[in-house]
C-alpha cells in the first residue's frame, strides 16, 4: 500500500483573511502611512495638531492607543479619535440628503418604490444611516463608511435629532410637559425630550433615541396626531438651503463636528 502524501492543513477563511491583513499591517510595508499624515489628510488639522492628538493618547489604532511614529494601512486599520471612527479609506463618502415625502429609506425596495439611494450617485454604493419613514421629510445621512455609520446609529451614541411636527390642534402646556418628561408607548417610556411650540399646531422636538416612528407615536399619545413631520437637524448638522430631493457631501469639518458630538453623548 502506497502512503499518500499528507494534505496541507487549510485554515478557515476568516483565519486566512486575518493572517493576510496582519501581514499587510507591517510597519515597514509600502502601503503603510504615518498616522499623523492620515489624520491630517482627513481634516483633523495640521500634522503638528495631529501629532499632539496622538501624544495626548486620544488616537487609537485597532483598539490600541497609538504612539508617535505609528504607521497605518488606511485600507485595513481602524483609526479612532476620542472613540469615534475616522474614515481613512480614500473612497469613503458622507452625504447629507433632504429626503422628500414618499421616498423609502432603504437601499432597495421589493415593491418598486423610489428609495433614498436612488437620489444620490450610484457609485460608490452607499447606505442610509438610520431611517426616516416614507411620509417623513428632512435630513438623512448616507455613507459607505460602515464603522462611522454604525457608531452614529447605535443607541448609545446619543446623537440628537430635531424635528418640526405639524399636528392636529393647539398643544396644551400639559401635553408639552408630557412630551418633555417622557411618554408611555407600547415599547416603553420615552426618554426626556426638548420640546416647544413655536406657533399653534407646530411642535419642535429634539430626541436622542431612534425608535420606529417615535415622534409620530409620541404626539399621537398626547392627543395630537402628526400631519407633517420634517427632520431639521442631526447632531450639529443643519442645512436650510438644501432643497427637497437634493444632496451634498459633508465637509471634513462637518464629519469631525459630528464625531465630536458623539464624544459629548457617549
Amino acid at each position: 500500500m502506497t502512503d499518500r502524501p499528507e494534505r496541507p492543513v487549510e485554515h478557515p477563511l476568516w483565519e486566512q483573511w486575518s493572517a493576510a491583513n496582519a501581514a499587510r499591517r507591517t510597519a515597514e510595508g509600502p502601503q503603510a502611512e504615518r498616522l499623523q499624515k492620515v489624520l491630517a489628510t482627513r481634516g483633523w488639522g495640521s500634522r503638528r495638531v495631529c501629532e499632539d492628538l496622538i501624544a495626548a493618547g486620544r488616537v487609537t489604532v485597532n483598539g490600541e492607543v497609538a504612539v508617535l511614529g505609528r504607521r497605518v494601512d488606511p485600507d485595513v486599520d481602524v483609526v479612532e479619535v476620542d472613540g469615534a471612527p475616522v474614515g481613512t479609506k480614500a473612497d469613503l463618502v458622507h452625504y447629507l440628503l433632504n429626503k422628500p415625502a414618499g421616498i423609502v429609506t432603504t437601499a432597495s425596495d421589493t415593491h418598486g418604490r423610489r428609495t433614498v439611494v436612488g437620489l444620490v450617485p450610484a457609485e460608490p454604493r452607499v447606505y442610509p444611516v438610520g431611517r426616516l419613514d416614507a411620509d417623513t421629510e428632512g435630513l438623512l445621512l448616507l455613507t459607505n463608511d460602515g464603522a462611522w455609520a454604525n457608531h452614529i446609529a447605535h443607541p448609545s451614541s446619543g446623537v440628537e435629532k430635531e424635528y418640526l411636527a405639524t399636528v392636529v390642534g393647539r398643544v396644551s402646556p400639559g401635553a408639552l410637559r408630557q412630551l418633555r418628561d417622557g411618554v408611555e408607548l407600547d415599547d416603553g417610556v420615552t426618554a426626556p425630550a426638548v420640546v416647544s411650540q413655536p406657533e399653534p399646531g407646530v411642535v419642535r422636538l429634539t430626541i436622542h433615541e431612534g425608535r420606529n416612528r417615535q415622534v409620530r407615536r409620541m404626539c399621537e399619545a398626547v392627543g395630537h396626531p402628526v400631519e407633517r413631520l420634517v427632520r431639521v437637524r442631526i447632531g450639529p448638522l443643519r442645512d436650510q438651503r438644501l432643497a427637497p430631493g437634493a444632496w451634498r457631501s459633508l465637509t471634513p469639518d462637518e464629519v469631525i463636528a459630528l464625531a465630536q458630538n458623539l464624544k459629548r453623548h457617549p
